[in-house]
Order: structure tokens, then sequence, then C-alpha cells
């Protein structure tokens, strides 16, 4: 009670607030903690997992043959990553429209043919395009390794990719060994992580 006047105190509206503030604050860092506890040890992306030096299990795909090759169709026929198991995969997203896609693109069809009888198989996935446009790319490049057509964009999706072209290999269990970001300017940016896979 307040002395003088015989009152009991009020709060201000700058208190009630200010200790509401205080109370969220602290309940929301208490959150954030339980929720760090919970995963801890358990990466958030694909990224996390490859820098934590884990190799995570490949989101699945399933996606029609937009170009057949390597035993891979025949076109428009739908193709799994487990119908590839036992073979190391270079999994490449790109579009036709992307500059930087038709720079690398001479690069895999090399390690393609490098790598051909060795349990490795380089595969396209062709996405954020148009097929007439994609097979003009593949025809123009005189590409041989077998592209899919992601067409929407699921793939991509589930393979966090934030830009094109992005490239990820794939062990012969189906687990992510490595991922490439951005265009393959040299044949060791893949090859050398695939020599330590096979």
């Amino acid at each position: 009670m307040d002395e003088q006047s015989g009152e009991e105190p009020r709060w201000t509206r700058r208190q009630i607030v200010g200790g509401s503030l205080a109370g969220v604050s602290v309940l929301a860092v208490m959150a954030l903690l339980i929720v760090g506890l919970a995963n801890q040890g358990v990466g958030t992306s694909i990224s996390d997992a490859l820098e934590a030096g884990e190799r995570p299990d490949a989101p699945p795909i399933d996606l029609p043959v937009l170009y057949a090759g390597d035993g891979i169709g025949p076109e428009g026929a739908d193709i799994t990553l487990d119908d590839l198991r036992g073979r190391a995969v270079v999994l490449n997203f790109w579009a036709s429209w992307c500059t930087p896609c038709r720079d690398e693109a001479p690069l895999l069809e090399a390690i393609a043919q490098d790598y051909r009888g060795r349990d490795v198989v380089v595969l396209g996935v062709d996405t954020q395009d148009l097929s007439d446009n994609a097979l003009g790319f593949i025809s123009q490049l005189g590409l041989t390794y077998p592209s899919l057509r992601d067409g929407t964009d699921g793939a991509q999706r589930d393979y966090q990719v934030t830009g094109l072209p992005e490239t990820f290999i794939l062990d012969k269990q189906g687990r992510i060994a490595h991922h490439h970001i951005g265009p393959v300017t040299i044949p060791e940016q893949l090859t050398q992580p695939l020599e330590q896979i096979l």
C-alpha cells in the first residue's frame, strides 16, 4: 500500500507491456533451447549433413526420361533412383536457358565418356524448362548421357537446389556424397569425389 495515499500501487501501461515482452522473450528462448536439444545431431539440410561429414540419403526421384542413354530409357519411361542402385550417380540439375549449364555440359559429357563401364552414370535433370528447348540443347551440344524431365520442379525442391546448375554425386547405396554448387569448370571438381567413392 502507498503509505501517503492509502491506495494500492498501480502498474503503468509501460510496466505491463515491458513485463509481458520479457515473459514472451523468456518463453521463446526456452522453446528454441528445447527444439535445439531435440534436434541435436540432426542436419537441417543436405548441406548441413555433408558439412558434418555425413552422407544423407538422396531424396527419391521418379521422373520420365527426357533423353535416353547409358542403359536408361526408353524416352518417356519413368526412372527412379532405386533403379540405379549399385552405380554411382552424377546428378546434374540444368535448363536450356542457363548459360553456365551450356558451358559445363561438355565437361559432363567428357566425364560420362571417361567413366562408362565403371558403374557410374551421369544423369541430367532438366528443370524449369520446356521439353523441346531441352532436347534442342542436348542435340546442339551432342550430349549422349541421359536426362530426366522434372516438369513440376519437385526434384529441384527436394534437393534444395537454389540455382542452376547444381550437381550431386550419389554413392552406390543412394546416399549423397558430394554437392557442387554452380557450374563445373574443371573435371576434378567431380572426378576427385567420384574416385573417393568408387
